[in-house]
């Protein structure tokens, strides 16, 4: 079982590694809402299911409960499958194709982190889970995603 040490920061190197690929590669303006607002929006976003209960972390350090690696992994996450989604289309399609790829990404990792004890889902929420991951976790994967690519593509 990899310690929480590796994971979180593994994370943080992904996300501060996407931040220097884009330093290097994007004007300032989509930097800033890509990774400040995406970071913003994570942090929302999963507080507001800590808050409800639904899941809890296991990992610090945390603020309201969200651990502070989690916003690197989000945010350089999205900035991967966005800039893989902008070498195959560009536009509204570019977004939708960030939200499905990094749902897919989350599809094939999230459960890795359940069974390794680095988070659980607390909910009772009724509907499908995958390998004990709730359909709400990929709902919000692909939300948070969409919103994130769609709010930095006009500053491309």
């Amino acid at each position: 079982m990899p310690s929480g040490r590796v994971l979180a920061g593994t994370t943080v190197v992904v996300g501060v590694v996407a931040l220097a690929h884009a330093v290097l590669t994007w004007r300032v303006d989509p930097i800033l809402v890509l990774f400040g607002g995406g970071a913003l929006a994570a942090f929302i976003a999963e507080a507001f299911v800590i808050n409800l209960g639904w899941l809890k972390h296991h990992i610090g350090p945390k603020v309201a409960g969200v651990p502070l690696y989690v916003l690197f992994g989000w945010t350089g996450t999205i900035y991967i499958v966005f800039r893989i989604a902008l070498l195959v289309t560009d536009g509204w399609t570019s977004v939708a194709v960030t939200g499905a790829l990094a749902t897919i990404y989350d599809i094939f990792t999230d459960h890795h982190g359940v069974n390794d004890g680095h988070w659980t889902y607390t909910d009772d929420l009724p509907g499908p889970r995958l390998r004990g991951v709730p359909w709400w976790n990929f709902v919000g994967w692909f939300a948070i995603s969409c919103l994130t690519a769609a709010a930095t593509r006009p500053f491309l």
